[in-house]
């Protein structure tokens, strides 16, 4: 059991991580999120430590993934942790989609506190690097398959908003304008 002031320290040392990640995210409107990332050429301790700044502020958010281009650098790299294992995708490329496809409420760092359908494929094969350069080729399904299809659309500029239905974009808009959504809603 621990005492009473150590509990509430760490509260206040979560919700202080909480809101320095969240600090760190560009959000909608932000005109680096409508850009296309450009491929890393370099696999450098740079990119190694990107990479791990982003899976902090990915955690810390929280959000089950986050691509550079939401923490301002434009450039084809992800991460993500859909179970407690945080991978990196450098260049990643979708190159098998299957023609499956299932509807789920996605939410994104990006667009905070609101969520809206999002229709994806439900499994797909990826080709890339890691972040030291090494080759990766997998299979993904169900959610790992959905995280790694919102995080590549962040690389080609596009948001949750483009992939919505026309009323879920028009109320998440709305919700956002008027400051009513909820700014501690987990994304990915």
């Amino acid at each position: 059991m621990s005492a009473p002031g150590e509990t509430r320290t760490r509260e206040t040392r979560q919700d202080r991580a909480r809101r320095e990640a969240q600090s760190e995210i560009r959000v909608i409107g932000d005109p680096v999120l409508r850009e296309r990332a450009r491929e890393v050429a370099v696999f450098d301790r740079g990119l190694r430590k990107l990479a791990k700044r982003m899976i902090r502020i990915m955690h810390d958010a929280p959000g089950v993934g986050l691509a550079a281009p939401q923490v301002g650098v434009v450039e084809r790299l992800v991460v993500y942790d859909v179970d407690d294992d945080p991978r990196t995708l450098v260049n990643p490329v979708l190159t098998m989609l299957t023609d499956e496809r299932e509807t789920g409420d996605e939410g994104c760092l990006s667009v905070p506190g609101v969520t809206m359908p999002v229709e994806r494929v439900t499994r797909i094969r990826v080709e890339g690097r890691d972040a030291h350069g090494a080759p990766v080729d997998f299979e993904a399904e169900g959610l790992e398959a959905r995280v790694i299809q919102h995080e590549v659309d962040h690389l080609d500029g596009v948001l949750i908003v483009d992939r919505t239905t026309r009323e879920a974009r028009a109320a998440a808009l709305r919700a956002l304008r008027d400051g009513t959504s909820s700014a501690t809603g987990a994304g990915l």
